[in-house]
């Protein structure tokens, strides 16, 4: 058992528990996955959804596939629009925040080696879809989790939208996560294909990735 214990203070009372670390700890250990919903400290989720909705448009960019020189816009795969997050705002500080506290308390429980955290705000409009893809590839050693936050207030099934996340290359089924304001996923980022269905009204996230460090003398990880 788990007692509650805040790990930081966010912004006033945004408070982080450690008893949802541990509960997202646990679900990685058993299952590889871990879906917690209205995880996110409801004052985070809100400056975020905030945030996300006054953005300037032109600091979006339509999404592809890849990195680096093999980045590539490719419709028939996804067709949302993302923004990378810096920490130039207070909003993203927080974020990035409350991301690292979790990379901390994954490395000492689980032994992970997580190294680096990157992530961005999606925009997903109507129609809008990311067909079915691994966040990394067996053996590449860059992505190892793979984390998911919902920033959509009064959603319902009717929007559709969901992530589906199927636990292997032969589950046709997968198991259904309605993108509900707060909602938390993290899975092993090599282990689980996942698709997002299009949705019926505009859709916001931010999806991010731990990684372990594969720098070497010639070449940084991950690439600017």
């Amino acid at each position: 058992m788990v007692a509650a214990k805040s790990l930081m203070s966010l912004g006033g009372d945004n408070t982080i528990d450690e008893t949802l670390f541990a509960h997202i700890a646990r679900d990685l250990t058993e299952q590889g996955y871990s879906i917690r919903h209205a995880a996110l400290p409801e004052s985070l989720s809100s400056a975020l959804f905030t945030y996300q909705q006054e953005m300037n448009g032109e600091k979006f960019i339509d999404a592809g596939v890849g990195r680096g020189d093999d980045y590539l816009r490719n419709e028939f795969v996804r067709t949302d629009e993302i923004c990378w997050i810096t920490g130039e705002s207070a909003t993203g500080r927080d974020w990035l925040s409350w991301a690292g506290q979790l990379q901390v308390y994954l490395n000492r429980h689980l032994f992970l080696g997580l190294f680096s955290f990157e992530s961005h705000f999606a925009h997903y409009r109507p129609g809008d879809y990311y067909k079915r893809h691994y966040d990394a590839f067996r053996g590449e050693a860059n992505r190892v989790l793979s984390l998911v936050v919902y920033l959509n207030p009064g959603w319902s099934t009717s929007d559709a939208g969901e992530l589906v996340l199927y636990k292997d290359e032969q589950d046709r089924v997968g198991t259904k996560v309605t993108p509900l304001m707060g909602t938390v996923v993290t899975f092993l980022s090599e282990e689980f294909p996942h698709e997002v269905l299009p949705a019926n009204r505009d859709r916001y996230s931010i999806a991010g990735w731990f990684r372990v460090n594969t720098s070497v003398t010639d070449r940084v990880d991950p690439p600017r």
